[in-house]
C-alpha cells in the first residue's frame, strides 16, 4: 500500500529526484513482501494485521498487565528497587528515556498530522486503540530481551530481539529457526534504523528549520546533523543514555505544556473535537478504504510512533541494571503510555479543535501541520516547535543508532561497527534530500518488517513470560521484594 503525499521540503527538485530514485524500487519491493492485503483490495495490509493480533492477544494472555502493573512500573522507574550492584550498563530511568526517546519525537507531532490526514480524526482512536494494548507487546519483547541477554567480560551488554529469538527457541529444538529470525531482524533493523529512524527524522528536521531560516540548503543543515550525530554516536550507550534521560524529558514537557495551552484557549472546542474523533472512528468521511483505511492508519502510525511489536526498545532495555527480567518489562510498557495514549492524542486534541487539518487540504503535511494548529493560538510558538522537532530528531537518531550497531554486532562482529556508524552518518545527511512520500513509505516498511520476525518469537516465548511474571508478582504481592531502601534498612539493623 503505496502512500502518496506532499513533499514537505523546499528543495532542489533535481537532487531531491536524484535520491527518490535510488529508493523508490526498494520501497515498491518490501511493499510487496509486507503489505499486501489480507481479505481482497479493501482488507488489512499483512504486516498491520500480525500487529493487530498479537498486541490483542498479549493483552489477555497477561491478564492486562498494562493497567494492573502501572503503578509498580511508576515505582520501579522512580528507582525505589534499583540496586547498584546488579547487572547492566544504564539505571532503569536511563533505559525508559532511551528508549522513548527513540519513540517521542516526531511520530507525536508529525506522525499523528500524517495519520490525520490520511485517515481523518477517527484514525486517533485506533491510535490510541493499538498503544493501549501495545503497552504488553512492549512488556513482552523487554521481558525476554533482559532474560536472554549477553553480558561480555568488560560489561558491555548485548541484548534484543535477535538474542532471544536463538537462545530462547534453541531449547525448544528450533536453533536454525530461531538462528533464521534473528538473521532477518537484524537486516531490518539495520535498514529501519537507517531509514525511519535517521532518514526521516533528519527530512522533518530540515523541513521545520526552513521554516525559520528559508532558503538554507539541505547539505549544509545536513552536513552539520551529521556531525553532531557522529559525536554522540561514538560514545556508545552510556552517552546515549546520558544525553537521553536530560533532553527527552525537558522537551517533552516544553511540548506538552504549549499543547495544553492550545486546549485550554480553545477548551469550549475541546468536546467537539473529542466526538469528531470518536465519531469518525466508524464513520469515516472520505477515507479510502473506509472504516479499514482509518484503522490501518491508526495501527500503521502507532506503530511508528511507539515502535511496539517492533523490537527496537527491547535493545536498549536489555541494557539496564536489573536482575529482574520481569521489572524491565513493566518499565517499558510505560512507553506507548506516554508516547502515544498521552502526547500524541495532546497533538490530535490540538489539530483537530484548531480545525487546521480541513482548511490546509493538502497542502500541510507533518510536521508544518502540528505547527499550523499552534500559530492559530501562539503566534511565535512554531519557532519553538522547529527548535523541538530538531532536538527530538537528534535524540532519536543518535537512539536509534545504538539499535543499528547491535543488530551489525550481532551479525558481522564488533570490529567493524565504525563502518556501520560512517554508513548511518551518511544517512543523516541524505535524509534532508528525499521527499517526504518516499519516506513514509520506506520508513514504515522497514520498521514494520521488523515485527515479522520479532513476534514470532514473542508468540513461542509468551507461555514462559506468563509463567515468570506469575511468580514476580506472588514474590512482590507477599511481601518477599523490599525496596532496595528496606533492604538497607534490614541490613542495617542486622548489623547492630
Amino acid at each position: 500500500m503505496v502512500v502518496t503525499t506532499q513533499p514537505a521540503l523546499a528543495q532542489d527538485a533535481e537532487t531531491t529526484n536524484a535520491v527518490d530514485a535510488i529508493f523508490s524500487p526498494i520501497v515498491a519491493f518490501l511493499d510487496a513482501i509486507f503489505f499486501f492485503k489480507v481479505g481482497g483490495e479493501n482488507g488489512f495490509p499483512f504486516i498491520v494485521l500480525w500487529l493487530i493480533v498479537a498486541a490483542v492477544f498479549f493483552t489477555f494472555r497477561l491478564g492486562f498487565i498494562n493497567l494492573r502493573g502501572l503503578k509498580h512500573a511508576i515505582q520501579i522507574v522512580q528507582g525505589r528497587f534499583d540496586d547498584p550492584e546488579d547487572e547492566g550498563e544504564v539505571s532503569h530511568f536511563q533505559a525508559l528515556a532511551t528508549a522513548v526517546s527513540g519513540t517521542v519525537g516526531l511520530g507525536n507531532i508529525a506522525g499523528v498530522a500524517i495519520a490525520i490526514q490520511l485517515g481523518g480524526p477517527g484514525a486517533m482512536f485506533w491510535l490510541t486503540l493499538a498503544g493501549f494494548c501495545g503497552m504488553v507487546t512492549k512488556f513482552v519483547e523487554c521481558t525476554l530481551s533482559v532474560k536472554y541477554r549477553r553480558r561480555l567480560e568488560d560489561g558491555t551488554v548485548l541484548g534484543g530481539p535477535m538474542y532471544y529469538l536463538t537462545r530462547g527457541l534453541s531449547p525448544r529444538g528450533m536453533r536454525p529457526l530461531g538462528q533464521g529470525l534473528a538473521v532477518l531482524f537484524c537486516i531490518l533493523c539495520l535498514g529501519g534504523s537507517l531509514g525511519g529512524a535517521n532518514m526521516f527524522q533528519s527530512n522533518q528536521a530540515y523541513s521545520s528549520i526552513e521554516n525559520i531560516f528559508p532558503g538554507l540548503p539541505a547539505w549544509i543543515f545536513g552536513l552539520v546533523l551529521a556531525v553532531l550525530v557522529g559525536v554522540v554516536i561514538i560514545g556508545g550507550i552510556r552517552r546515549i543514555g546520558a544525553v537521553a534521560e536530560k533532553l527527552v524529558p525537558a522537551m517533552a514537557l516544553i511540548y506538552i505544556v504549549a499543547c495544553l495551552f492550545v486546549i485550554i484557549v480553545n477548551i469550549a472546542q475541546v468536546p467537539a473535537a473529542i466526538a469528531t474523533i470518536f465519531t469518525q472512528a466508524f464513520s469515516p468521511e472520505a477515507v479510502a478504504g473506509g472504516i479499514v483505511g482509518v484503522i490501518v492508519q491508526g495501527f500503521r502510525r502507532s506503530a511508528f510512533s511507539n515502535e511496539a511489536g517492533v523490537g527496537s526498545a527491547a535493545i536498549a532495555h536489555s541494557a539496564a541494571r536489573t536482575d529482574e527480567p520481569i521489572r524491565e518489562g513493566l518499565v517499558a510498557l510505560l512507553e506507548p503510555l506516554i508516547d502515544t495514549i498521552i502526547i500524541c492524542n495532546l497533538t490530535a486534541i490540538t489539530i483537530v479543535l484548531t480545525g487546521v487539518y480541513q482548511d490546509s487540504g493538502s497542502e500541510l503535511s507533518g510536521v508544518a501541520m502540528t505547527a499550523s494548529a499552534f500559530n492559530t493560538v501562539i503566534g511565535w510558538f512554531p519557532a519553538v516547535l522547529s527548535v523541538a522537532v530538531c532536538l527530538f530528531a537528534f535524540s532519536t537518531i543518535v537512539s536509534w543508532s545504538y539499535y543499528g550497531v547491535q543488530a551489525w554486532i550481532y551479525l558481522f562482529g564488533e570490529r567493524s561497527t565504525i563502518v556501520f556508524k560512517f554508513i548511518y552518518i551518511t544517512c543523516t545527511f541524505l535524509g534532508t534530500m528525499i521527499s517526504l512520500g518516499v519516506l513514509i513509505d520506506l520508513s514504515d516498511y522497514l520498521l514494520l518488517g521488523m515485527a515479522f520476525p520479532n513476534l514470532i518469537g514473542c508468540y513461542i516465548l509468551s507461555n514462559e513470560v506468563a509463567a515468570d511474571l506469575k511468580d514476580y508478582w506472588n514474590r512482590l504481592t507477599s511481601g518477599q521484594m523490599p525496596t532496595y531502601e528496606q533492604q538497607l534498612a534490614e541490613m542495617t539493623t542486622a548489623d547492630r
